[in-house]
């Protein structure tokens, strides 16, 4: 079989503490795999030493690339910088903190090789060492998204997985601002082998993502890929409308059979707050798609790199 090349996405964000345990195992682990290949660093504007440490590592061995934003504009920016800029037949994304263990690539390479499959895609079959709390939404939203969206995506799925050049191809076909990938890896399809794995504990620092930053996310991942919010802000004012017009009868029936006035300012008060809180509620779901439009259509480019080592590099796109 011909000799095929291998790029891996590295997306990095004040990782000065994992980078180095991070490239001691990976390489060990491509250096057996018999195969040419390419690290590529994605610094997402850190403001520690990630990227020093990224450069010492350039000086010492040929297989390592990098590519530095001008300030950090996230981890989806990262992995889509990558994309553009990774050239091996095949292309894989993996955090540097060593919870996507590298020791899984000779399994997903050679399953993509000699499989009838796109993508070797992990997921983590246990959620040990995570809040309580934290897995109960994360359950919540995977099966939630799965309902309302035509995408399909695992309950575990994380980012680390291995493509082959015809889905990166796919990928970076969808050049959307708002980027979601687990719903843009599932939404341009291809054959995925799913590889289940059990949770690991970061090997140092602490993560970046809080819950409210991972709430976000999911809300972010939801309007990219589905539209029923809409629709159910749609259905509560038909719901609303109706609620109104049989209250509104039953009040004129009964004055006009029973000759009873109307009750207190009370009840009114209540109501009149309650729809008014419905329709803010709307009209916030609506402002999501609205804030969505509005920044697809300025077309700012996904990220700014100031400095690469990488030969032709995109630095901005």
């Amino acid at each position: 079989m011909e000799n095929r090349t291998l790029s891996l996405i590295i997306p990095c964000y004040n990782e000065q503490e994992t980078i180095l345990a991070f490239y001691q195992e990976a390489t060990g682990i491509l250096a057996q795999m018999d195969l040419d290949y390419e690290m590529l660093f994605v610094d997402d504007g850190s403001s520690d030493r990630t990227l020093d440490i990224i450069k010492s590592l350039v000086t010492k061995d040929s297989h390592v690339l990098y590519l530095s934003f001008s300030r950090n504009f996230g981890k989806e920016a990262a992995m889509y910088a990558g994309f553009c800029n990774a050239s091996g037949d095949f292309v894989g994304v993996l955090d540097a903190d060593l919870q996507d263990p590298p020791s899984l690539l000779p399994q997903m390479m050679e399953i993509i090789q000699t499989q009838d499959y796109d993508c070797v895609a992990t997921c983590r079959s246990t959620r040990e060492g995570e809040p309580p709390v934290r897995s109960w939404f994360a359950r919540r939203f995977y099966k939630l998204i799965n309902q309302i969206s035509d995408v399909n995506i695992v309950d575990g799925a994380r980012d680390f997985r291995l493509m082959n050049r015809n889905m990166v191809d796919a990928v970076l076909a969808m050049g959307e601002s708002n980027r979601f990938s687990k719903g843009v890896f599932g939404w341009v399809g291809f054959r995925t082998y799913w590889l289940p794995y059990q949770n690991i504990e970061r090997v140092a620092g602490q993560t970046k993502w809080n819950f409210w930053g991972l709430m976000k996310y999911a809300v972010d991942g939801i309007v990219n890929f589905s539209q029923t919010p809409l629709s159910i802000a749609s259905w509560f004012g038909i719901f609303m409308t109706g609620l109104s017009v049989l209250a509104l009868l039953v009040i004129v029936f009964k004055k006009l059979l029973f000759g009873d006035p109307v009750a207190g300012w009370a009840s009114l008060a209540c109501i009149v707050i309650f729809i008014g809180g419905l329709q803010l509620f709307c009209i916030g779901i609506m402002g999501q798609y609205v804030a969505k439009t509005y920044v697809e259509t300025k077309k700012r480019p996904h990220y700014i790199a100031s400095e690469s080592n990488i030969k032709n590099a995109d630095l901005i796109r």
